[in-house]
């Protein structure tokens, strides 16, 4: 049994709110994973080639192919990313794109499997973390938690965040912001989304080790699909 985590943060590990959230949560479901940063990886958008179809492997040669096995033999993951313009950033959007390849034939490699989604941003990471929920949805993946906090946006390290007047300070702390360490957003000191990342931890690990019904779960992601297909009828 085994959990990959997923990082689509650019920034280092020790400066990402996003790397942090998704450790702690693995760090807690008490079941062998793997993390996984896409910093400096190089993985593009599906160009819808169709080189897919007949074997669900995608043919494009970058930095997902070695993923891809891991991706497969995972039996549940933690995927997280930044708020970027109140959705997913590129790295982890064009990562999810290519889940493509698994769809062919009524190819099932991924259903019924589980997830926990974290999102964390300049003012919410609630964005990403719906996001991620969608593409799972699409994959029949089940997510049973989210995990969103604030990080530090690039605004407070940009030089310019005490006089920009569109940037996160001034927007947060008012015109004339001075920007102290202790104003800095980090997941690390926001006690309550710590404890929902140790929590979802713990409910993922919990769920794996009962046994889940990937079958059950399969039949409830598609229900919930089919539902929402057609309330936007």
């Amino acid at each position: 049994m085994k959990i990959l985590g997923i990082s689509g943060s650019p920034r280092k590990e020790s400066q990402s709110g996003v790397y942090k959230l998704v450790q702690t949560v693995l760090e807690n479901t008490g079941v062998d994973y793997e993390i996984v940063s896409l910093r400096a990886k190089t993985i593009s958008g599906c160009i819808a080639c169709l080189g897919c179809v007949k074997d669900n492997v995608c043919k494009v040669e970058d930095d997902l192919a070695p993923l891809r096995e891991k991706i497969v033999a995972a039996d549940a993951y933690v995927f997280g990313a930044p708020n970027y313009y109140s959705t997913l950033n590129a790295a982890t959007h064009a990562l999810l794109e290519r889940w493509f390849q698994f769809r062919h034939q009524t190819g099932d490699l991924l259903w019924g499997k589980l997830a926990v989604a974290v999102g964390v941003g300049g003012t919410s990471g609630r964005f990403p973390a719906d996001e991620l929920e969608k593409y799972f949805l699409y994959n029949f993946i089940e997510t049973v938690a989210k995990v969103t906090g604030q990080g530090a946006a690039s605004c407070y390290s940009c030089g310019y965040g005490e006089t920009c007047q569109v940037g996160i300070p001034s927007m947060i702390h008012g015109k004339g912001v001075k920007i102290t360490p202790d104003m800095v957003p980090d997941v690390a000191r926001q006690p309550k989304v710590m404890a929902a990342a140790v929590e979802a931890g713990k409910r993922l690990g919990k769920r794996l080790k009962e046994g889940h019904d990937r079958k059950a779960v399969t039949r409830k992601m598609q229900e919930k699909m089919m539902a929402m297909f057609a309330s936007s009828a």
